[in-house]
């Protein structure tokens, strides 16, 4: 063949795959253009379509609140008329009884009679069949379209909606309300679409029963689009007023730019495609490498398993805290650094685990304790917090579990526990130490009053006549009360130092009282401080280490003691105590004084250890107190109303209550108030 002729072949060729390009270009842009126009009007349609919906149901909405007004006559036709001016679309709102008889009507203000040109009885046809439907199903209901003649020719297409009225299963009636389908089209879509479409309301041949718009339209560009409500569907349409995208400009901007834009475009794409690919490439090998040396860097011990439960992952802290090195721990379901003697127990666990279709994460993140084994055979307390593993399909493909070695921790928690106990000891013992003093004034009153009676037995001895045997007699019986008494002051000291027991107990807490009120009044008689003790009625019952509670009452009742030292009026030395049941889960101890109160400043640090307002305070008894009260799941606070201005303080703490049962109260705690 020669050259010539195939150059021509090869050029024909080369300009026909042009203009079959640039053929098909022009076509794809116009038929873009044209989809594109026909998805406005689709939006358009659909918006219209939900704006008209929502103007029905709200129309519904407020027919439902003006039947729950009383129908008085002149209320319900007030409330009518507002509704009609506030709803254009809504011309007529009807009041009928059950037997279809109307007993008010009133017609919006801003148009003429609807029903003038014809009665309404001749109409009412749709209105019956909605109102037959609404009864049945007990819910709103519109009706089909009808058209309404009007004076002078002209005529609407009105839609009615039906709202049953009932008492309980009496009915009551309907509320009818007529809305005018134009005025629903007029207020569908905004001004500026209004006069770039035409919008009507359609029957199923296509015949127009209702439109809004400046000018009709082409019927090149037209959606139509559903409007269902109860009882009735509007078929509503838009018709765009404009036609078919020319060619010719569309034509000259495809063969002046097409290509070229194309092609530039084309190599961007390219361009900018390598780049990202490029970058992200980069960005994962710097994420991976972040996350290779963070987890390396860890102090928590990470452990991913899948489905099967093999052991899939391990950073180098889990590694070092069980002492097995990766290869010894990756692929095996029965890992080594379970404890034999647990290894059935975590392996039905860990069955079970594996047998959870659907994990809930919230639970699992919540963690759980757990006993691991090192390689040299130690056994150490692990706390476990376990997440689903979800794959880049998210899909469940395991889980990642994070291990913290607590077994320090539970190390620091047992001294601090054994130093808790020793200093609540130390309290305890000086306690003892500052109430020596009273005790010896407590004793001096027995001891004397013992010499007394026996010195006067000796006198009744030594007489002639030996003295009568009824007055020796009460000399001694009176020897023997004094001596009982002193036994008694030195058995509750006694029996408050010695007692070691920290086991909760179910106690009364009149009981609890018993053993600290005479402790209470040795330093209360010595400062003239009177005592008052209000149990309720029943006596509550706890649940708490007695002695550790014994102590707090016993610290609580010193302090405000000493509180009102000082205080000039001593009938206003006071000490209240008073327990009663503020929950069915909680029982509130009130300890009140009538001293000169606690400032804001001294209340802000007055549970820190080791502060103290007195010199011989060590700054304990309060901090300790507190820490009892919550080591049994309660609460303590104060309050001083009036610091400064003799308001006095009040102590409040909660301790556990347990189920409330008859208790016999002792008398001595029953009185309200006791002198000391």
């Amino acid at each position: 063949m020669p050259r010539a002729r195939r150059r021509v072949l090869l050029w024909s060729a080369l300009f026909l795959l042009l203009l079959v390009a640039l053929s098909l270009l022009v076509m794809l842009t116009v038929r873009h253009e044209a989809g594109r126009a026909q998805d406005q009007v689709d939006t358009l349609a659909a918006e219209a379509a939900s704006q008209v919906r929502s103007a029905l149901l709200g129309a519904q909405q407020h027919l439902q609140e003006l039947g729950a007004q009383a129908p008085q006559a002149e209320r319900w036709r007030a409330v009518a008329a507002e509704l009609l001016l506030q709803q254009g679309a809504m011309l007529r709102i009807e009041r009928r009884e059950a037997d279809w008889r109307m007993t008010a009507h009133v017609d919006a203000p801003s148009s003429p009679p609807l029903f003038a040109a014809l009665a309404r009885r001749e109409l009412d046809a749709d209105a019956a069949a909605a109102c037959t439907a609404a009864r049945r199903i007990s819910s709103p209901v519109f009706s089909s379209s009808y058209f309404v003649p009007l004076s002078g020719g002209a005529g609407l297409e009105v839609i009615d909606l039906c709202l049953p009225l009932q008492a309980g299963t009496r009915d009551e009636g309907f509320l009818v309300a007529t809305l005018s389908l134009q005025a629903l089209l007029a207020r569908a879509l905004p001004a500026e679409q209004q006069r770039r479409h035409e919008l009507s309301f359609v029957e199923g041949d296509g015949a127009r029963l209702a439109r809004s718009g400046v000018r009709r339209g082409l019927g090149v560009y037209r959606a139509d689009s559903l409007v269902d409500l109860p009882g009735s569907t509007l078929r509503l349409r838009v018709d765009s007023v404009a036609g078919p995208p020319s060619l010719i400009p569309n034509l000259a901007t495809a063969l002046v730019l097409g290509l070229s834009v194309a092609l530039f475009a084309l190599v961007l794409l390219l361009a900018r495609d390598v780049g990202r690919r490029a970058r992200a490439e980069s960005l994962l090998a710097e994420a991976l490498a972040f996350r290779k040396a963070m987890e390396d860097s860890l102090i928590t011990g990470l452990r991913a398993r899948d489905r099967q439960g093999r052991i899939t992952y391990v950073n180098p802290a889990f590694c070092a805290m069980v002492g097995f090195a990766p290869d010894e721990l990756l692929g095996s379901t029965r890992p080594p650094y379970w404890p034999p003697e647990l290894a059935e127990f975590y392996q039905q666990r860990q069955t079970l685990r594996l047998g959870t279709r659907r994990p809930d994460d919230h639970a699992s993140r919540e963690g759980f304790e757990s006993l691991f084994m090192r390689k040299n055979g130690e056994r150490f307390a692990a706390m476990i917090y376990e997440a689903p593993l979800v794959d880049g399909q998210g899909q469940h493909a395991g889980w990642m579990s994070a291990v913290l070695d607590i077994s320090a921790q539970r190390r620091v928690e047992e001294l601090s526990r054994q130093q808790q106990e020793r200093l609540q000891a130390t309290a305890r013992l000086a306690t003892i130490g500052e109430m020596a003093s009273l005790l010896s004034h407590e004793l001096n009153q027995p001891l004397a009053a013992i010499a007394s009676y026996a010195s006067g037995s000796l006198n009744l001895i030594e007489q002639p006549d030996g003295g009568t045997p009824q007055m020796l007699h009460e000399a001694l019986q009176r020897i023997a009360e004094q001596a009982e008494r002193a036994g008694r002051v030195i058995k509750s000291v006694h029996d408050f130092v010695r007692r070691r027991e920290q086991l909760r107990e179910t106690i009364g807490v009149d009981l609890l009282l018993e053993a600290v009120l005479p402790l209470v009044r040795l330093q209360a008689r010595k400062s003239g401080t009177r005592v008052d003790v209000e149990l309720g009625a029943p006596v509550p019952r706890v649940v708490c280490d007695r002695t550790m509670v014994e102590q707090v009452l016993l610290n609580l009742a010193r302090n405000a003691i000493q509180a009102m030292e000082h205080t000039q009026d001593p009938a206003a030395r006071v000490l209240r105590i008073r327990v009663r049941q503020t929950h069915e889960r909680w029982v509130t101890f009130y300890v009140a004084d009538a001293g000169p109160g606690i400032d804001r400043e001294l209340g802000a640090r007055l549970f820190t250890p080791f502060f103290t307002t007195r010199r011989e305070g060590m700054g304990l008894g309060l901090s300790l107190c507190r820490t009892v009260v919550e080591q049994h799941g309660g609460a303590m606070d104060f309050d001083s109303p009036v610091p400064g201005a003799r308001g006095g303080t009040e102590f409040r703490f909660t301790l556990p209550a347990a189920p409330v049962t008859k208790v016999d109260v002792p008398e001595a705690l029953t009185q309200q108030t006791s002198d000391s």
